[in-house]
């Protein structure tokens, strides 16, 4: 597996070095090779301009290519390929003003932000490290490509990348880097909460997460970004890896603000999952019968109640009051699970329709609350999910 992807991209590089260009993989692809790491994608960057790349393959796609990108597919899959680059000043501290294509690989590493992603390698797996990147691997420490003020002054998202891989790897950050980031965190308000979120996602989820939390509250990186600048984050506490989703439920049930997730700007399904976690958060506390644990899991997903639990922990630390364990667990949850006469409302042996007409009375607020109570009397086995036995229920249990 440490060689798979590299090998399926090799006739790649191989057929651009026929026509007389140089050719490598480069970034976070070559960086987990030589940690060992699995490795999901591969960068291959070059010597040949967009136009040439597209007169070497027959099948492209021109993804960027007036930043030096072409898509190139081969048997089937897309590889990125982008040109040996050089940047003029960044504008609004996130992009270049112009690009230059170039045909020296060192310009084009040099523009790189940190030495562990500056590191080149050619088909037969030699690396070209102008910047000692490899020794910052094996030092497990994170460093800026040449000064690191003038790499966050040209994007400062790079500063919430450097924490992000300082959780995922593991690594230190170096103190002249460490320092540049605090001192030009306030950049990062000029960035889209989108780019910043897709760093986060990562940040959060990482081995080393504690530490990189911890620094980007030291650093003060949550004053500058949508949605938490409104939370007071030194009540928030993270050390263990969570879910994005199950991060941000913490943070609104230890903070509710009213329609603070629109300023994150993710998906309406993302925002459905963490309102789940929310009132499973605020739910599994009050949890105290078997009837209370059966009706959680019928109203809830089973995966995301083991989610919630998971974070025990972390939700304590928090402040958050947690799940009995003795009557909430994974046994417990999913043994009711199993026993569920049913799990949804459509599997019940009658629908609206049917309770108005046998009680000939017009539709109304009061027909969902009925269906309701009739679900709870089905998965309390109050009754059989039969349209007879439901009926007579509803003749000796409901009044309109």
């Amino acid at each position: 597996m440490r060689y798979e992807l590299f090998e399926r991209a090799k006739p790649i590089l191989n057929q651009i070095q026929q026509h007389g260009f140089e050719a490598y993989y480069v970034g976070g692809s070559v960086r987990d090779y030589l940690m060992g790491r699995e490795i999901h994608d591969i960068d291959i960057t070059t010597s040949a301009t967009p136009d040439e790349i597209e007169d070497i393959f027959d099948k492209t796609i021109p993804i960027g290519k007036e930043h030096g990108t072409i898509n190139v597919v081969y048997n089937d899959e897309n590889y990125e390929v982008t040109t040996f680059r050089a940047e003029e000043d960044y504008v609004d501290h996130r992009r270049p003003s112009e690009v230059h294509f170039v045909r020296d690989l060192y310009q084009d590493v040099q523009r790189r932000d940190f030495t562990i992603n500056a590191i080149a390698m050619d088909t037969n797996y030699n690396t070209y490290d102008y910047f000692d990147g490899e020794d910052d691997i094996k030092a497990k420490q994170i460093r800026t490509v040449g000064v690191a003020r003038e790499r966050f002054e040209e994007d400062a998202l790079r500063i919430i990348r450097g924490l992000r891989f300082q959780s995922q790897l593991n690594f230190q950050i170096v103190n002249e880097t460490f320092e540049a980031m605090a001192t030009q965190i306030s950049d990062i308000q000029y960035l889209s909460i989108e780019r910043i979120v897709v760093e986060l996602k990562k940040l959060i989820n990482g081995i080393n997460v504690s530490e990189s939390f911890k620094n980007m509250k030291e650093i003060q990186a949550f004053n500058y970004i949508p949605f938490f600048k409104a939370f007071n984050m030194n009540k928030v506490f993270i050390n263990e890896p969570l879910s994005f989703e199950i991060w941000i439920a913490l943070m609104l049930a230890q903070q509710p603000i009213e329609d603070s997730l629109k300023a994150l700007k993710i998906s309406n399904l993302e925002k459905s999952n963490i309102q789940n976690f929310v009132n499973l958060i605020k739910i599994l506390p009050k949890v105290e019968s078997k009837q209370d644990l059966i009706t959680v899991v019928y109203d809830y997903n089973l995966s995301d109640i083991e989610c919630v639990l998971t974070a025990n922990d972390t939700l304590k630390e928090n402040g958050l009051e947690i799940a009995n364990p003795l009557i909430i667990n994974a046994t417990s949850i999913k043994e009711t699970d199993a026993q569920l006469p049913i799990h949804t409302r459509k599997e019940m042996d009658v629908n609206g329709g049917d309770i108005i007409k046998h009680l000939q009375v017009k539709s109304g607020p009061w027909l969902k609350d009925v269906l309701r109570q009739i679900e709870l009397a089905i998965i309390t086995q109050q009754m059989n999910n039969t349209k007879l036995e439901i009926l007579e229920w509803v003749d000796a249990n409901v009044k309109v």
